[in-house]
């Protein structure tokens, strides 16, 4: 059973190992950041109180990262995927906010087809140029009905 609670900063490990295995094993994504570096931002978004994480059996298994209505990160841990785990880590951010915006990749088509299935418009498109990654991006934005 997936259970969902705050982060602890002795979950930085597992949240940063999730954002290292995802660059790790995504052929277009840039390899920027070594684990250790991973496992530092995944502290300091956790000490900003900004991250939620799926545990499965006392294992970290997916996390989101929300800064107000920012979603700034979601990731699930590859054997994972596919499991329902990203879904109940973004309805549980729904809940939680009325309106809800992020970011993802161009080329991350499935993440894209995830948001669309959520309720997500893509709002806007660019040319990556301001990004760390220098890859193009598109923003999405969820409002709850009524709100």
């Amino acid at each position: 059973m997936t259970v969902l609670r705050a982060a602890r900063s002795t979950d930085a490990g597992a949240v940063g190992g999730i954002l290292t295995e995802f660059a790790a094993t995504t052929e277009w994504m840039p390899k920027l950041h070594s684990g250790a570096e991973d496992i530092a931002h995944a502290g300091a978004m956790i000490k900003r109180g900004w991250v939620t994480v799926a545990e499965e059996n006392g294992e970290v298994i997916g996390f989101a990262a929300c800064d107000g209505a920012d979603l700034d990160a979601l990731y699930v841990a590859g054997a994972m995927r596919g499991q329902g785990v990203g879904t109940a880590l973004l309805q549980h951010m729904m809940v939680q906010h009325d309106r809800l915006s992020l970011w993802t990749f161009q080329t991350n088509e499935r993440a894209q087809r995830f948001y669309l299935r959520h309720g997500f418009t893509e709002v806007q498109r660019t040319d990556g140029a301001t990004t760390d990654e220098k890859l193009p991006d598109v923003r999405f934005e969820w409002q709850r009905k009524g709100a």
